[in-house]
Parts: C-alpha cells; sequence; structure tokens
C-alpha cells in the first residue's frame, strides 16, 4: 500500500467523468469516481477538525472525520463500514445528495479554499466495498416478536427499515409499485444513479430479514388501520413521498405530447423507455423544453438529449442564481448543450390541429422583491411575449403527496398542502403508533433529509414500541 499523502492540497481532486459529446449518447454515470490513489489524497485534505461542524452539517450524523482518516490510512472496507453504522444508503447518498449545502458547507476547508468533497470520499468507499469485500452483516439482536410496517420503499422508508431490523423487530416494506426504490428508481436517471446499485443496496436489507411487498398499495389494498387491527402491525411507518405531479394550469396542457416530470422520467427510469423495444413508449421529441429549476428539471431535460432530442431547451422564471438544481447538475446541462432560457415563464402550450404540441408562448420576467421563501419574487414584463418552437413539453414545477393514505387514515392530521403532520425531529404524528417522514411531510425535498426523518422516526417507533 502506497503511504498517504503528508502535504495538505488547497483545491480538491476533481473526479474523472465521460466527456459530455459521449456521454449524451448513453445512460451510462456520468462521473467515474475516484481510484484509491485519488480518494487518499483528497481525504488527506480534511483538516481532522477536533469539533468538526462537518458532522452537524449530516443529517444522519455520518461520523465524517473518522471515515476520511480511515480512508487516508488505507483503510478502505472499514471506512464504508464506519459510514454505514449512521447511514443506510452510503453508495446512494454519495452520489445525489447535497453535500454543498449541508456537511461541506460547514468544511472549515473551506473557509480559505473549496472544501473536502466528502460526498466523493462517501462514494468511494461504499463503492470500494460493494466490488471488493461484499456486505458485512452488522450485529443483529434478537427477534422481539414485534412487527413494524413501512408503506413506501423510497430513502426514508428503507432507512427506517435498516435501522429497526438490526434492532430485533419484523419489518415488512409495502411498496405500490413494481420495483422497490421508490425515487431512487423511478425519478433520478441512470446517468446520475444505476440502479444496479439501488438494488444492491436493497438487497443488503433483504439479506438482514427486511421483507418486501410490491404491488401493494396502502390506501388500497389494505389501509393503514387494517394492516394494524388485523394484521398485527404494532406500528406503521408513512414514507410514500410526493409523487403527485404539480401542472402550471396554462392553456394547452393537455395536448399530445405535454408530460409532467414525473410520468417521463417514470417511463424512461422504471420503465426503461429509452430502449428501443420497450413495452412502455415515451415521445422522442426533437426539440424538447422542460419547464422548471431543479434537480427533477435537469434530469428531464439531460434524459431528453440522450432520448435523441436535437435540442433541449429549460425554461425557468427565475435567473440561475436563483435555480434550485446542485451547481454540479447544472453544469453537466450545461456541458450536454443544454440551453436554458432563464427569467422566462409560460403562459400557454401551443398545439396544431390533431391536438399535438407544436410550441410554447412565454413571457419574460424580473425579478422583484422577495416572497416567502426567500427568492427575488419573478414580475412578468408587459409586452415580452414570445414562442419556442417544440413537440415536446415536461412539466418539473414540483409535486404533492399523493392523497390515497391521508384520505384512508381519517384520524391523522393533514396540512393545508396535503402533506402528513408529523414532528420533523420524531416523525410522530397525531395517530399514536403511525409515523411519517419525508416528502409526505416535508414536500419534495432531498434524498438524505427523508432518510434522516427515517432515522429519527426509527428511535421514535423504538421508544413507544418497546424493545
Amino acid at each position: 500500500m502506497n503511504q498517504a499523502p503528508s502535504k495538505i492540497r488547497p483545491d480538491p481532486i476533481p473526479m474523472r467523468e465521460q466527456p459530455a459529446q459521449e456521454r449524451i449518447h448513453n445512460f451510462n454515470e456520468v462521473p467515474h469516481g475516484y481510484s484509491e490513489s485519488e480518494a487518499r489524497q483528497e481525504a488527506a485534505r480534511c483538516l481532522q477538525c477536533k469539533k468538526p461542524k462537518c458532522v452537524e452539517g449530516c443529517p444522519v450524523n455520518v461520523q465524517i472525520p473518522q471515515f476520511i482518516q480511515l480512508i487516508v490510512d488505507g483503510k478502505f472496507t472499514e471506512a464504508a463500514r464506519k459510514i454505514k453504522e449512521t447511514n443506510a444508503l452510503p453508495a446512494v447518498c454519495g452520489r445525489v445528495c447535497p453535500q454543498e449545502e449541508q456537511c461541506e458547507k460547514l468544511c472549515i476547508m473551506g473557509n480559505k479554499y473549496k472544501p473536502v468533497c466528502i460526498g466523493n470520499l462517501e462514494r468511494f468507499a461504499a463503492d470500494w466495498e460493494r466490488e471488493h469485500e461484499g456486505y458485512a452483516m452488522p450485529a443483529m439482536k434478537p427477534k422481539n416478536g414485534k412487527k413494524i410496517g413501512v408503506a413506501g420503499s423510497g430513502p426514508a422508508g428503507l432507512t427506517v427499515a435498516g435501522e429497526l431490523i438490526k434492532e430485533g423487530y419484523d419489518v415488512t416494506i409495502f411498496e405500490a409499485l413494481h420495483h422497490p426504490g421508490g425515487v431512487l428508481v423511478y425519478g433520478i436517471p441512470e446517468f446520475r444513479l444505476p440502479k444496479a446499485i439501488v438494488r444492491r443496496e436493497i438487497g443488503y436489507l433483504e439479506k438482514l430479514g427486511v421483507a418486501l411487498e410490491t404491488n401493494f398499495i396502502v390506501g388500497k389494498t389494505a389501509t393503514v388501520d387494517e394492516l394494524m387491527s388485523q394484521e398485527g402491525y404494532s406500528a406503521i411507518f408513512v414514507g410514500s413521498g410526493a409523487g403527485l405531479p404539480s401542472f402550471m394550469r396554462i392553456p394547452g396542457e393537455n395536448s399530445i405530447g405535454v408530460y409532467s416530470a414525473n410520468e417521463y422520467l417514470t417511463r424512461s427510469n422504471l420503465m426503461q423507455a429509452y430502449h428501443e423495444n420497450a413495452d412502455t413508449p415515451i415521445i422522442r421529441g426533437k426539440r424538447v423544453v422542460t419547464v422548471g429549476g431543479g434537480n427533477v428539471a435537469m434530469d428531464s431535460a439531460r434524459t431528453a438529449i440522450r432520448l435523441g432530442a436535437e435540442k433541449s431547451m429549460i425554461v425557468y422564471r427565475r435567473s440561475e442564481e436563483e435555480m434550485p438544481a446542485r451547481k454540479a447538475e447544472v453544469h453537466h446541462a450545461k456541458d450536454e448543450g443544454i440551453e436554458f432560457h432563464l427569467l422566462c415563464n409560460p403562459v400557454a402550450i401551443l398545439a396544431d390541429d390533431k391536438g399535438f404540441a407544436r410550441g410554447i408562448r412565454c413571457i419574460r420576467m424580473e425579478l422583484g422583491a422577495p416572497d416567502e421563501s426567500g427568492r427575488r419574487r419573478p414580475v412578468p414584463k408587459a409586452g415580452s411575449e414570445f414562442e419556442l418552437e417544440c413537440d415536446v413539453v415536461i412539466i418539473a414545477i414540483g409535486n404533492r403527496p399523493n392523497p390515497l393514505i391521508p384520505d384512508t387514515t381519517p384520524d391523522i392530521k393533514i396540512s393545508k398542502w396535503g402533506t402528513i403532520e408529523a414532528n420533523e425531529k420524531d416523525g410522530r404524528t397525531s395517530k399514536k403508533f403511525v409515523y411519517a417522514g419525508g416528502d409526505i411531510v416535508t414536500g419534495a425535498a432531498t434524498v438524505i433529509l427523508a432518510m434522516g426523518a427515517g432515522k429519527a422516526a426509527a428511535g421514535s417507533i423504538m421508544e413507544d414500541v418497546g424493545k
């Protein structure tokens, strides 16, 4: 094993990736990940603070300096297992979590230089263990005879299951779709998060004893109350996410070729519509407009270019500075030739005489005073309307929770936005022994925040149900 680097580098080690002109023709993962040497060089940038603020910025409290030091020492398997003491999905988090707004934002190195690339190192450790060692079984407590049901197999539900199965509970995850993984499989494209990694992480939970029932719609196949009163579940965790798309309610939105980002990405990701012989079709537009400025919008626009679009465009009503997407995703989109129309907002979708989308009419915007989100409110500029020619429009302006579980659980409190009211610190709802976390509580947010909510709820379940 080579000696660890002795001098701290001011600049981070860049991650190698597929060239833009190559990757737009495939769905393979864009970044290649670190080599062992690159990982150790980047890990050696960590100052090993006595009071690490980075840990405070992690929703699942990964012991960041400790796992990074293990990488410096060349103990890669031990680094992965240190992460997994508190994070059940490190290979996922290393790829899709917004570390730049959480742990890396608080990195002391960032005061003078760029912060340590904590996410890249987490990904390296998780990938190294998977490729070289396989998954080690953690310490498992004896079975206590108590059954816990989990509605939804997204990051919140998987985290709850992983925490509880190790403590001796029997855990069953109920998933409405035919594949587990929630937003990790239907929402995030292959080029950002390979589905084989998600399957492997879920397979690890199954090896621990977590049971999975797919095609099971909680609220329809069985209600929360039925699971508890008839099937003997001591507690239910609701982590059903926010999968109901929002639309703009503008003229022409029902035209052929108009998708919600939810449908568009589900067809491509879960149904693999990008294969020529796929059973689930998708319109491969030549000129595609995606409305929105978040990660989902970037995913949609980048998927369109891979499906053969000659031009893929983003229309967003604010400036790039207000764009909620990760900077890395915006950078990748630009590299891939995505065209950005900023400070613009659609007012109508135009259709031909057969009902197919042929264009989108927009109005230019300017930024006014800040709104309730703290961002400057976009204000239309009179007389500035213009048209963009397109044959596919993807609406990526956010999702709302599906009302099925709230509607079939009458004694659970719901907010005016349709989310389940739950204490974000412990996951408890107004209904005894029913807990909730992730997007069903917060609205559409990040993978790691959902995992943090799942971890907190698992602690409450153990406290309330008993061990």
